[in-house]
């Protein structure tokens, strides 16, 4: 069990709403799993010191400016213990960082004025010292959320950088693309000469190990490549204080499950230990309880599935074949300023309909993931830089895709799931700005219509007629199949799309 030593802070911090705690923890070794054995010598107790930056607690303050925070929510996921009390929002950087002056310049050199609503929240909580798992929307700045109390959790660490032997913060994210740009934020807002490094498939091998054995404060990964330069140990995660779980329900669509558990082994289970998503479903929920010790949970507005309420949503009713002429329509239309995504459910479909604008004269750009990795990048920096201002993609842009001026998002063919639509439509209308997503809906996309109608009603978009009487057909063709057939379609897994039913308390199971 962690030992608890408080000692009193030095004068220099006694500033009027902080203060601060000095933990030293025993680190006890990581607790095993099916057919995974650990190597006990690895895990020999280490003394190790954590500050931490203690906010100042008045819940009265808290709920009383719930509502002017833009509806975020707190919720004290502790099964152990008495509920904790809730820190009280940053209403301002200067808030958050008043001892940081280094983070404050960085903060004013890039123009931020005002803290987005799920950083406002997570930062007290974060400084803190406590684990956290941030539900918001794409776009909303979960980034800077844990990237910034990170770096101050590394800088409160007593042991010298050349003796941790090791990086201090891992972040865990489903794809290059959100790697590379996780990457870029870390070098925009660079604390203390902090190194970092990107760990990801289909990049230079030899180059990324060599970046290791050189030396590095901060990996940024995908858990594939992670996980293999793990099990040939050509990386050290036991120095890691800092772990981020970044879009944890992408990486679970994605299989990524079984390399991240195999990556948690190797860390040190007294972590602190971040967690976002953009969604809440079954699958994160149990990542989280695995996972996250007596966690907070920061989300904004609603866990129910939503779309941002910045983006206006169209909703056309089509049949297949009409569908090239609505895009070629709606692209002929489109302002010089403006940019879209547009979003094909296949690969080939990418390249054959990149082909198609080509010969029309227009300038484009394709994204999946049979591309190179050099490819790739060269077509999100054509895309960012404005040489094309349109770019044809399969979902692995809808998420970690940061490109702020997207102005609209074309939705070739329905996504393959609900929570896929809200994430591709959340590539634009980010950082509060303005948006808008068209979306074709053909007859084969019926069954998705009664789970659009309510992402679109959140965020208060009209409904058109067409999708509500495709849904209210679609009902009625279930309940009668349902009917003629009441035993079927049940299998072993209880009739639930992830089978039979979870169970847990306070994780919304």
């Amino acid at each position: 069990m962690a030992q608890y030593v408080s000692t009193t802070p030095p004068v220099s911090y006694a500033k009027k709403n902080f203060a601060l705690a000095y933990v030293v923890a025993s680190v006890p070794a990581p607790i095993g799993s099916k057919g995974l054995k650990e190597d006990g010598k690895k895990y020999t107790v280490i003394q190790f010191i954590v500050m931490f930056l203690i906010f100042n607690l008045e819940p009265n303050t808290w709920y009383s400016s719930a509502k002017e925070n833009n509806n975020i929510f707190v919720d004290d996921l502790n099964e152990e213990e008495e509920k904790r009390q809730i820190p009280n929002p940053c209403r301002t950087f200067l808030e958050a960082f008043e001892l940081y002056p280094e983070i404050m310049e960085n903060i004013d050199r890039v123009g931020f004025t005002k803290p987005t609503p799920i950083q406002s929240q997570a930062w007290p909580v974060l400084l803190s010292g406590e684990d956290l798992i941030a539900i918001a929307q794409t776009g909303t700045g979960k980034t800077l959320a844990y990237l910034l109390p990170g770096f101050i959790h590394m800088d409160g660490q007593p042991v010298p950088r050349a003796e941790r032997d090791g990086p201090g913060m891992l972040v865990l994210t489903p794809t290059r693309e959100l790697a590379l740009q996780i990457e870029a934020e870390c070098n925009k807002y660079r604390y203390k000469g902090y190194k970092s490094i990107c760990i990801y498939g289909g990049g230079d091998r030899r180059g990324q190990i060599n970046l290791v054995r050189d030396g590095v404060d901060i990996v940024i990964a995908t858990p594939g490549r992670l996980n293999d330069l793990q099990m040939n140990e050509l990386i050290n995660l036991r120095s890691i204080t800092y772990l981020v779980l970044d879009e944890a329900d992408r990486m679970l669509d994605m299989g990524f499950e079984p390399q991240i558990m195999k990556i948690l082994l190797d860390i040190r289970p007294d972590r602190q230990t971040v967690m976002t998503s953009a969604t809440w479903p079954t699958g994160v929920r149990r990542l989280a309880k695995s996972y996250l010790k007596n966690p907070m949970m920061v989300y904004v507005g609603t866990l129910d599935l939503a779309a941002v309420n910045t983006v206006q949503q169209t909703v056309l009713i089509v049949r297949e074949e009409e569908k090239k002429s609505y895009l070629f329509d709606f692209i002929r239309n489109m302002q010089p300023e403006e940019k879209v995504i547009i979003f094909v459910g296949k690969k080939l479909a990418v390249d054959d309909l990149s082909s198609d604008m080509c010969l029309q004269g227009l300038a484009v750009q394709s994204l999946h993931g049979d591309r190179e990795q050099c490819d790739r990048e060269e077509a999100l920096k054509d895309f960012k830089n404005g040489r094309v201002r349109i770019l044809v993609a399969t979902d692995l842009a809808s998420r970690g895709l940061d490109v702020h001026d997207v102005t609209h998002v074309f939705n070739f063919d329905f996504p393959r799931n609900i929570e896929e639509y809200v994430h591709r439509v959340g590539r634009t209308g980010r950082a509060g700005r303005s948006g808008a997503a068209v979306t074709l809906v053909t007859r084969e996309n019926w069954r998705m219509a009664p789970e659009l109608i309510p992402i679109m009603e959140r965020a208060g978009q009209d409904i058109p007629e067409e999708l509500l009487l495709m849904a209210e057909r679609y009902q009625k063709h279930k309940k009668e199949k349902e009917m003629s057939n009441p035993r079927g379609g049940q299998g072993r897994g209880g009739g639930r799309r992830n089978g039979g039913t979870d169970r847990g308390q306070n994780w919304g199971f």
